[in-house]
């Protein structure tokens, strides 16, 4: 696996921050028509939904370098989207969208080594969430 270049995923959101409202509807469109199975999971009116994803994924490229805080955030997100129904095969739709939306506003920004940062940053934040989901769980 990749290790995740922490300039690179900053850089690369920096490019995608002036279109955040836009990025998030993007992802959640993709994630419905590739996956709509998805979609009862998930309340009817997303905006706020949007706005907690722009929020958490800005906390994430804003802890990148401080294991702690990210794990410990990462986690809580893990045991909440348990409750909400997500199991772990739901992961990797997220992440496909994620890296879709991604790369469809960061323009020339987006290469890929940038890519490959940001599906190695995924790989961590499924991996930690789905550990904490399922143990909650038990």
């Amino acid at each position: 696996m990749t290790t995740p270049d922490p300039s690179l995923i900053r850089s690369s959101f920096a490019a995608v921050q002036p279109h955040g409202p836009q990025l998030t509807a993007y992802f959640y469109d993709h994630l419905f028509t590739h996956n709509p199975g998805v979609r009862p999971l998930f309340a009817a009116h997303l905006d706020e939904q949007r706005d907690r994803l722009w929020a958490a994924l800005g906390a994430l490229v804003a802890n990148l370098e401080n294991t702690e805080t990210l794990v410990g955030m990462l986690q809580n997100l893990g045991r909440r989207h348990v409750g909400y129904g997500a199991l772990a095969e739901h992961y990797p739709a997220v992440g496909g969208s994620l890296i879709a939306a991604l790369r469809h506003y960061a323009g020339d920004a987006w290469t890929p080594a940038v890519e490959e940062s940001w599906t190695a940053v995924y790989g961590v934040i499924s991996d930690t969430m789905i550990a904490a989901g399922e143990a909650a769980a038990r």
